[in-house]
């Protein structure tokens, strides 16, 4: 059992389910506080005096008067890949668009081959820097998708080099099987064969594999459509898994509605939802999971964070870390962002990023705050104020 105390600033978080709305703003802090923890969990946060008469006989850990907060989870990431797109981002600086790339031949399909090349084993070691990198940045849970694949045995082999990876970091690996991320060659001309062959064939050997906890469709025009995706959510469903859905990134397709009526998990991007697809987001209970270092990867809009808290939404925000659209794995960078392009307060960002980012995958139950019977993940911060992890622009504050 252990005690540590002499902490500036608690920043407990508490909640077993994502905040919503103005709640985002409540991230309990206690200052002069303490939390306690037996083997991996919390059994006790609060003010120094309390947790010292309740606890006399537990190891002392003094943190010098350093701020405390829950370990971040990103939730959104494709981190287990391939090949790298570089030559596609000068492209876009040269003013070609993202879709007009992709129809080029671009995008997603010219990392497939080089995924389908690796092993398991090759992939996990490809993709540990940036696990460890992001572990450096305070990430405890980390969520990675597969999708460049688009085969069964290349997709399978990506989930397992995310269970290797987990078993090589102390970082928690959240396993998204996403197929649906593009059209394959061998299906080029033949949409229906490709959701045919995800649900027949894929999907239950997902399943029996153990590994993946949700199915994620890029549910947009061009890729997959809403009646596609329906067909595959109800197979995923139907196997156990949950469900996400990359929603309303390149146009407002009606696609974040869509994801809430079908009980997605989250929806995530929203560069472009609709009223209606906010005020579903408002009444239920989907996290509307946020990548604005996309949308300054793309020179795109900013998702519209603030009309999304204040009508009363649960918000996230993730990296979004992937060989071609946004490569990039900095947590410092996601905060700047969220405050000073998308709006959100820093408190929300903490929220964000920690107990709603928790929710984006399925376990506000267990992880994303400080207290007790939840898992011990915390981080002790350079600073006396947990708000330098904002004022100090793109620095590294954990």
């Amino acid at each position: 059992m252990k005690l540590y105390y002499n902490i500036s600033k608690l920043a407990c978080v508490n909640g077993h389910k994502a905040k919503k709305g103005r709640d985002m703003s409540d991230i309990g802090y206690i200052t002069d506080g303490a939390f306690v923890t037996d083997k991996d969990k919390f059994i006790f946060a609060g003010k120094r005096d309390k947790a010292f008469e309740l606890y006399p006989d537990a190891e002392k850990i003094d943190l010098k008067n350093k701020a405390v907060i829950p370990g971040f989870t990103d939730s959104h990431t494709h981190l287990v890949f391939g090949g790298y797109r570089v030559s596609e981002f000068m492209m876009r600086l040269e003013g070609r668009s993202y879709m007009e790339i992709m129809q080029a031949g671009g995008g997603i399909k010219s990392t497939t081959q080089a995924t389908r090349m690796l092993s398991a084993e090759q992939m996990a070691e490809k993709t540990l820097p940036f696990v460890n990198e992001l572990l450096s940045y305070g990430v405890t849970t980390l969520e990675i998708k597969s999708g460049y694949g688009l085969d069964k045995e290349t997709e399978l082999r990506q989930l397992l080099s995310m269970k290797i990876l987990e078993e090589m970091t102390p970082i928690r690996i959240v396993k998204t099987y996403m197929g649906a991320h593009a059209l394959p060659d061998e299906f080029k001309n033949n949409p229906s064969g490709y959701i045919r062959y995800i649900c027949e064939e894929v999907l239950p050997a997902v399943k029996e594999q153990g590994i993946a906890k949700y199915c994620d469709v890029f549910c947009e025009k061009n890729v997959f459509s809403k009646e596609e995706s329906a067909i595959i959510f109800d197979r995923a469903k139907g196997l156990g898994l949950g469900l996400k859905i990359h929603a309303d990134e390149i146009e407002d397709g009606g696609t974040t509605a869509f994801g809430v009526r079908y009980g997605c998990t989250s929806t995530d991007h929203l560069l472009h939802v609709s009223d209606e697809g906010i005020e579903a987001l408002a009444f239920g209970e989907t996290v509307a999971t946020l990548l604005p270092i996309t949308a300054f990867s793309l020179k795109e809009k900013y998702a519209p964070a603030r009309r999304l808290i204040d009508k009363g939404a649960a918000v996230a925000i993730a990296t979004d870390c992937n060989p071609g659209s946004c490569f990039s794995d900095s947590i410092p960078l996601l905060i700047a962002l969220s405050s000073l392009n998308m709006g959100m307060t820093f408190e929300e960002i903490i929220c964000s990023l920690t107990l709603n980012g928790a929710a984006a995958v399925g376990n506000a139950e267990s992880f994303g705050s400080i207290q007790e019977g939840k898992y011990a993940d915390f981080l002790v911060l350079k600073w006396e104020d947990p708000a330098f992890l904002n004022y100090h622009i793109c620095g590294n504050g954990v």
